[in-house]
């Protein structure tokens, strides 16, 4: 199945390796490399990760030893990454999201 990342996922991910970096050098990429862990587990299993929505099309999935969440929605043929959000900040900003 063909994993797509939404362009404010992508941004996301991106800024927030960035911040981590600015915390301590590398940081940033034990936070990238715990993101494509999560993809990965998410390509293998598209069910694995936890029901958030009404219609059970979106799921969640914790990113291991960070704050945060890979949310992706499951279309016939394809992943959605919708975000990549932190857990404590802005709960379900995303939700409006395609």
């Amino acid at each position: 199945m063909n994993i797509l990342t939404s362009a404010p996922a992508a941004e996301e991910l991106h800024e927030a390796v960035r911040w981590y970096e600015t915390q301590r050098t590398g940081l940033g990429g034990e936070l990238l490399n715990a993101v494509n862990a999560a993809l990965s587990r998410i390509n293998a299993h598209p069910e694995i990760g936890t029901v958030i929505s009404k219609d059970g099309h979106t799921r969640r999935i914790l990113v291991t030893a960070f704050p945060y969440q890979v949310v992706y929605r499951l279309k016939p043929d394809e992943i959605i990454i919708v975000a990549v959000a932190h857990l404590r900040r802005r709960p379900g900003y995303w939700m409006q999201r395609n």
